[in-house]
């Protein structure tokens, strides 16, 4: 298994605020649910941000997204290891298999695979 990305995910009522200031970083949104956008930037596409107002299938919003290349392997390591598992492994409909963990630290990781 393999990470492909690390997003920050930033609780947040407003989204159209955040895309202007970051858009003065470069950043430009390459994704937007509604409750959830995503600004990525345009020559590093994998540098990424997202902002959400809650989790729209989820009982938390997570502190952070783990893109890996095997999301049900991932799922296997987490439960095996007696981490707590906060949010089942699940299909989304907009193409992910996720599922969230609660680290160390008590930040929940929202650890996902695209179909």
């Amino acid at each position: 298994m393999s990470v492909r990305r690390v997003v920050p995910n930033i609780q947040s009522d407003t989204a159209g605020e955040n895309k202007d200031f970051y858009g003065l970083l470069g950043f430009e949104e390459v994704m937007n649910h509604g409750w959830i956008m995503t600004l990525a930037s345009p020559s590093a596409p994998a540098a990424q941000i997202s902002f959400m107002t809650d989790d729209a299938t989820a009982p938390v919003a997570p502190d952070l997204s783990v893109e890996v290349d095997d999301v049900d392997a991932a799922y296997a390591i987490m439960r095996d290891s007696g981490a707590e598992i906060v949010h089942p492994l699940q299909d989304e409909e907009w193409g992910v298999r996720r599922f969230f963990v609660r680290d160390p630290n008590g930040r929940v990781v929202n650890v996902l695979g695209h179909s």
